[in-house]
């Protein structure tokens, strides 16, 4: 695995280090119809969809905010919604999944909005619910000062133009000015014909249509199209050009930068949303100061995973790690996990079709009893979790004696196991939010309880998965150990 590939995990595992992304543009809310096909209607020569459910989710601009705080990171959106309903949906969605929604309100316009209607996961209709024409002068104002107000605080700016009227060319031109005086990246998914209005962004995020009718050339010959770029760069100020080539990749040109990196193979389910995934990554990376070639190679890896679900759906941390992590061997040190890590690795392992298994306890002085219990709870799954209690928890638990032995050295000496694939340390009393966090198949546990007894048994149940009880073997246990090594067996 490269040290660019490790560092962006790294990253990813930290959140980013804290960077927020401030994304302006053309927000939107995605609203799905689902169902199935079974007859043709007798009205007309079109087909019959039995609905079955109704979903929304944030779109456009809402969709690249959505993506940065998927990956981990903390995202301001700002763009215009009519005072309508879906304004207010959108708004809720939003604000549920951890974006700071700045919307401005615009009386007489819609919030816009796409219904989308699938059957069996395939799009069958889409209807649009928009006003593309010009807001009030005020309104831009409003959303100009708005970027102003937050902007100083964030690492990263994104426009996302998707010609419905918000990034008029005096929008654009004092975004990226404001932007550029700060010192902060400028990335632009872009909907103009022209590039002129994105002028000195850093970078811009055509698809390889857009490209093709903004170079007037075509988009069969990619390599010319390429030659293109590298004038657009020099031509408009940009540091580099960034192209997505759908099943090619994507392509970075600059000055004296040329690379192409091709396709994540992956089952195409939906491409909608792709580019928003893709821009989100990249300006988290330049963000953090990843290179120019890092960055796209992340934001290529990035579309693969969400072109895989149906819906506009933002890519996720966690399955992004885990699609990055597939070369790493897993030995000793590297069995110890955050709680964070950890969640990454099991996305791995889950996709991978791996059962994963989890158990817990203090392991304090490990017996025989316990290896009985791990060996077992190994034989249950492919993966085996073992999560232990802090010391601040188990001397709340069991008093100011105890643990004997360090967490730190608790879990190395677990590691060392062959039978355990993972472990981590939790401080609360019960390890249910890890549970909770993990999603587990199988959970272990050691004793006479009965199921319904046992701490997460119905969470487990609720996804599908099932709890394993291990009976323990007699004469062995903590209690035991420390009263021999006093003199005080207890047999």
């Amino acid at each position: 695995m490269t040290s660019a590939k490790q560092k962006s995990i790294a990253l990813m595992e930290n959140r980013w280090e804290g960077r927020r992304v401030l994304v302006i543009g053309d927000v939107m809310l995605d609203k799905y119809l689902w169902g199935i096909v079974e007859r043709i209607s007798p009205e007309a020569p079109v087909p019959v969809v039995h609905g079955s459910r109704a979903t929304h989710s944030p779109g456009g601009a809402a969709n690249v905010a959505m993506n940065v705080v998927g990956l981990g990171a903390k995202a301001t959106v700002i763009g215009f919604v009519g005072e309508d309903e879906d304004a207010k949906v959108l708004t809720e969605d939003l604000t549920a999944s951890g974006v700071n929604a700045c919307l401005v309100s615009v009386p007489d316009f819609p919030t816009t909005s796409k219904l989308r209607i699938l059957s069996d996961n395939q799009q069958m209709l889409r209807v649009d619910f928009e006003e593309t024409g010009s807001r009030p002068e005020a309104a831009y104002q409003k959303l100009i000062e708005r970027a102003r107000e937050v902007m100083s605080s964030c690492s990263a700016v994104v426009l996302s133009d998707y010609a419905k009227g918000v990034l008029k060319d005096f929008v654009c031109a004092a975004i990226i000015r404001d932007a550029r005086i700060l010192g902060i990246p400028v990335l632009v998914d872009p909907k103009s014909s022209s590039f002129e209005k994105y002028r000195n962004a850093t970078t811009i995020c055509p698809n390889l249509r857009e490209m093709a009718i903004a170079a007037q050339a075509s988009a069969k010959d990619i390599e010319k199209l390429l030659d293109i770029c590298e004038r657009f760069v020099e031509r408009y100020g940009f540091d580099f050009l960034t192209v997505t080539l759908a099943e090619k990749g994507i392509a970075v040109v600059g000055k004296g930068l040329r690379k192409r990196v091709p396709a994540v193979a992956r089952q195409v389910f939906d491409v909608s949303g792709a580019g928003d995934t893709v821009i989100a990554t990249i300006a988290l990376c330049l963000a953090c100061g990843l290179d120019v070639e890092a960055a796209i190679e992340l934001g290529n890896v990035a579309a693969g995973t969400v072109i895989s679900k149906a819906g506009t759906v933002p890519v996720e941390r966690d399955e992004l790690i885990g699609a990055l992590s597939q070369d790493i061997a897993l030995h000793r040190e590297k069995k110890i996990f955050t709680r964070d890590q950890l969640r990454a690795r099991a996305a791995k392992w889950r996709a991978a079709g791996q059962r994963i298994v989890f158990t817990n306890g203090y392991y304090d002085l490990l017996h025989v009893g316990h290896i009985n219990l791990l060996e077992r709870a190994h034989q249950q799954g492919d993966r085996l979790i073992v999560a232990i209690n802090s010391d601040d928890s188990v001397g709340k638990l069991k008093g100011p004696t105890r643990p004997v032995v360090h967490e730190h050295q608790r879990a190395k000496v677990l590691a060392a196991l062959s039978a355990v694939d993972a472990v981590t340390v939790y401080n609360e009393r019960t390890p249910l939010e890890l549970i909770r966090a993990l999603r587990p198949d199988v959970l272990v546990k050691g004793g006479d309880d009965t199921e319904s007894e046992v701490v997460g048994a119905s969470e487990i149940s609720s996804w599908g998965g099932r709890v394993c009880l291990v009976p323990l073997v007699d004469g062995f246990s903590m209690t035991d150990l420390v009263a021999r090594a006093a003199g005080r067996s207890t047999l």
